[in-house]
């Protein structure tokens, strides 16, 4: 079983907007992701650097939420988006890195206080 984390607020800027059925949708794909030990690439899929998306389709609509790993466990979700051309746009991909980067400059901040 994994734990989900999203960081800060970047997640939930996301995920609030989200009409009704898109959100069924996007928890109903966070707890494969909580629950399942190989997940299928349709729904999860590495990208680069270690930086993987979770992959929901609604109808003909595709929304991705960035992640990464943090002690084999633990899912920290980042932004997401609505997918809007066929491929991942690099600069989501970047915003993601930096977000990561972000998150483990803060973890080591707290640690070492």
């Amino acid at each position: 079983m994994r734990i989900l984390e999203p960081y800060k607020d970047y997640f939930w800027e996301f995920y609030s907007p989200l009409n009704h059925k898109v959100k069924d949708k996007v928890d109903y794909v966070l707890q494969i992701v909580i629950s399942v030990q190989k997940i299928s690439a349709k729904f999860f899929k590495h990208l680069e650097d270690e930086i993987y998306e979770i992959r929901i389709e609604v109808g003909s609509d595709i929304y991705r939420i960035f992640t990464f790993f943090d002690d084999n466990k633990l899912v920290i979700l980042l932004h997401g988006f609505q997918k809007k051309t066929q491929k991942t746009p690099r600069n989501e991909i970047e915003r993601a890195k930096i977000l990561r980067s972000d998150y483990y400059a803060n973890k080591e901040s707290k640690n070492n206080k």
